[in-house]
């Protein structure tokens, strides 16, 4: 077994290392042929996994990462991520772009972290820095750091200019954190990384001399196709990858600006302090945006001070590294720096006067802050209920620390951020659409025609079966093809008698082959007269319900409010066991009404979608989620929709399964997801296994994954009358009713079974037990899918 190769771009500029991550991912592809991948890893939390647990930076603060188990947990979690993905990239050359390594760590002891981390993983490892002249690379950190809240002027780097140890007098201004006023290091200090030569000792004397790299920085030609020479030449290969889609370019602020900005930040600071508040990050961009004036930027002439305060490391470096001569050419001097007058009588405290209203209003008090600290830290006694563990297997009682400790840091990195669920998304009132919609007749299809089509896989679901197949016929769906596999429950009973019955057509999948019984019916399903003749198709469970929220709630209606659609993608809306815990013969869409809120996106399975097409001949396989293999000639043929009607192809017309926070949406239509139904139903679900993946198991995981009872979504009972019509005519048939009977019987003397056994009573109880909200629910599923 060969290692693969790293190559790690640290920056230090953020700027440079998005432009590098934007062109390996346009360029993916063809990078791969040459052997070089750069896997969806998150840069900032490898940041943090290596950085001391008392350095927290604005970064680490807004993402909820400054738990101080962060760097112990998330080295667990890459560890974990090495272990798994690593085997799959033998003998390739990995790259990764994180300018946070370059910008954020500087002790020894977190680079000595991050070397250990990666080194019994990769064979060589190259480190990569593009650094400019100094000078100009502070003119523009000092503009994004201004943005960032800095109070503080170039005052300060003009006089450490003057010192003999820029790394050192730098780090000896640190010190000043308070995150709840938005003091930082990273912004407020001076930057210590612009001392390239301190920058090269500090990462050679971990990774070896040879190991580490200094490359010429030019913003503006890396947005260019420049960029790609650039990339192309830190990975030393040659470039024949065509021309790359141009980035974002720098923009500098004119000074006039900074210089209020930067005024309007201290009296902020100030403002936070005395009042005890927290102000939110976008009250204070509002602020930046409403100070802006014109005028030109600052020149790096004028920091001719700080360019004299490295000339003679400079010129060393560029003997050693010949092609940085050019970049570490410093500006004419100019005049030394003075801040630019805010112009126009400009009063900082006037604006503030202005803008208390707006402050007081939204932000939240340091009481409030500490309160929610109060309630993480209660949170986390819950989980330590959770996994209590009594085993003298000391294995797992290390796993459950592990995975204690990475549920408390996901729970305070969701409490922080923008992931944080809650259900303010749509203006929808679920609690006063109770009035019932009215009955539709059968359509009459055009001839060879088989109108709209669920395609369908199944095993032991016998119970649900004909409400199922009521509720979507009663709603507008014309025809069924349903696949089952292995079933013992009377499943194959109950389809037998509704395809004699004409109402649906039932496929045996027993002998399937491949990694899993649904993709294997999926492509036998192709071939079938109902999906060849379809006008749309979808495939769904038994346990998704289709929920049109406009009109009189059919098909058509949906369809007629997105008239050129070719793909609407059906978000998921996760129903938890709603209380109840014993299987019954009532309609799961009225049992179950509680649910995950509106606005969740992470876990990556709340969002989930599923995707109904037209028939147009534009894709050529059907996957679990959606169609797959677009035709080229299809390329602008396609329009993909969200449940609110609004466009998303651009984001789903190749690839994706779920909805992100651009293109949610369940204003026209939300799918239904019924995953547990009754805590009975859950463990005859654990018992049997799954559909599609057949080798992963159903345990107490799943159920926190997706027992969500948060919020009330009562919609779909509007359609509760004409379900009860179609499914009573359907039931008139006397061999359906008593297949129909049999199945439930079946299921609740295996649900008496199990109740018997020691290991499906424990997870029983443990389930039953398990009280999270939907943040905690959140946390603890981010820890389990990384354990996963």
């Amino acid at each position: 077994m060969s290692k693969p190769d790293l190559t790690l771009l640290i920056g230090p500029t953020e700027k440079a290392a998005m432009r590098f991550r934007s062109l390996l991912k346009q360029k993916a592809g063809p990078l791969a042929k040459k052997g070089i991948v750069a896997p969806d890893w998150n840069h900032v939390r490898l940041y943090a996994a290596c950085a001391e647990a008392d350095e927290v930076g604005v970064l680490r603060y807004r993402r909820g990462l400054d738990n101080p188990l962060v760097q112990q947990t998330l080295t667990a979690e890459f560890t974990t991520l090495f272990e798994k993905e690593l085997p799959a990239l033998e003998d390739t050359h990995v790259v990764l772009a994180s300018a946070q390594l370059g910008n954020l760590l500087f002790a020894p002891s977190e680079i000595e972290r991050l070397h250990g981390l990666l080194s019994p993983y990769f064979r060589n490892i190259r480190i990569v820095a593009h650094v400019e002249e100094q000078a100009r690379l502070l003119a523009q950190h000092y503009t994004y750091a201004v943005l960032e809240g800095r109070h503080t002027s170039l005052d300060q780097e003009i006089a450490l200019a003057g010192q003999d140890d820029w790394w050192a007098g730098a780090l000896a201004m640190r010190g000043k954190t308070d995150p709840y006023i938005g003091l930082f290091d990273d912004i407020h200090a001076p930057p210590f990384w612009l001392d390239f030569k301190g920058l090269l000792d500090l990462w050679e004397t971990s990774f070896g001399n040879g190991n580490v790299s200094l490359h010429p920085l030019d913003l503006v030609a890396l947005n260019s196709d420049a960029g790609m020479d650039a990339l192309c030449k830190a990975l030393n290969v040659k470039n024949t990858f065509g021309k790359a889609e141009a980035g974002r370019l720098f923009q500098p602020e004119p000074a006039p600006s900074l210089a209020r900005m930067r005024q309007m930040n201290d009296v902020l600071i100030r403002y936070s302090k005395v009042r005890d508040m927290i102000i939110p990050r976008d009250i204070w961009t509002q602020v930046h945006k409403n100070v802006r004036t014109g005028g030109a930027p600052i020149e790096a002439g004028s920091l001719a001070a700080v360019s004299a305060c490295f000339k003679a490391d400079n010129a060393k470096l560029a003997k050693r590294f010949p092609d940085l001569k050019p970049a570490l050419r410093p500006d004419a001097p100019l005049p030394g720096w003075t801040e630019a007058a805010p112009t126009m009588g400009f009063r900082a405290s006037q604006y503030l006067a202005a803008f208390a209203h707006a402050l007081r209003k939204a932000s939240t008090s340091g009481a409030e802050k500490r309160a929610e600290v109060d309630a993480a830290r209660q949170a986390a006694e819950k989980f330590e209920d959770i996994l209590a563990d009594d085993s003298t297997d000391k294995a797992e009682r290390q796993a459950n620390k592990r995975l204690l400790n990475r549920v408390k840091v996901n729970h305070q990195m969701v409490m922080s951020t923008q992931f944080k669920p809650h259900n303010n998304l749509g203006a929808v009132n679920e609690e006063d659409l109770a009035a019932a919609y009215t009955a539709i007749a059968p359509r009459k299809l055009k001839n060879g025609s088989s109108g709209n089509v669920i395609v369908g896989c199944m095993k032991n679901e016998a119970p649900y079966i004909v409400e199922w197949v009521a509720y979507h016929r009663a709603m507008g769906v014309d025809n069924f093809l349903i696949y089952t596999n292995d079933c013992t429950d009377g499943t194959d009973e109950v389809l037998g008698r509704l395809m004699e019955m004409g109402v649906l057509e039932h496929r045996n999948n027993d002998n399937w082959k491949g990694n899993s019984p649904q993709q294997h019916a999926l492509n036998k399903s192709l071939k079938e007269p109902l999906i060849t003749n379809a006008e749309w198709i979808a495939h769904i469970d038994v346990d998704e319900f289709m929920n049109v929220r406009c009109g009189n709630g059919t098909l058509e209606d949906l369809f007629a409010a997105v008239p050129d659609a070719t793909n609407i993608a059906m978000t998921w809306r996760l129903f938890g066991h709603n209380g109840v815990t014993r299987l019954s013969d009532e309609f799961v869409i009225d049992q179950f009404d509680t649910c995950a809120p509106k606005y969740c996106p992470k876990p990556h399975t709340v969002w989930g979608f599923k995707t109904m097409f037209r028939n147009i001949g534009a894709y050529a396989k059907i996957s679990c989620h959606r169609p797959n293999k677009l035709d080229e000639g299809f390329e602008n043929k396609v329009k993909w929709v969200n449940g609110s009607g609004q466009d998303m192809t651009r984001d789903a017309a190749h690839n994706g399964w779920r909805s992100s926070k651009k293109n949610v949406g369940y204003d026209l239509l939300q799918l239904n997801h019924y995953a547990l139904r009754s805590a009975e139903s859950f463990l005859i679900k654990r018992q049997r296994g799954r559909a599609l993946h057949v080798d992963r198991s159903i345990g107490i995981n799943y159920w926190i994954r997706m027992d969500w009872s948060d919020f009330r979504d009562v919609t779909i009972k509007r359609n509760i009358p004409r379900l009860q019509a179609e499914y009573d005519r359907l039931m008139q048939d006397p061999k359906l009713k008593k297949a129909h009977q049999d199945g439930l019987a079946w299921h609740k003397e295996k649900a008496q079974e199990l109740h018997e056994k020691p290991e499906f009573a424990e997870l029983y109880n443990q389930a039953l037990a398990v009280k999270l909200d939907e943040t905690e629910r959140v946390a603890y599923a981010l820890s389990l899918d990384m354990e996963s």
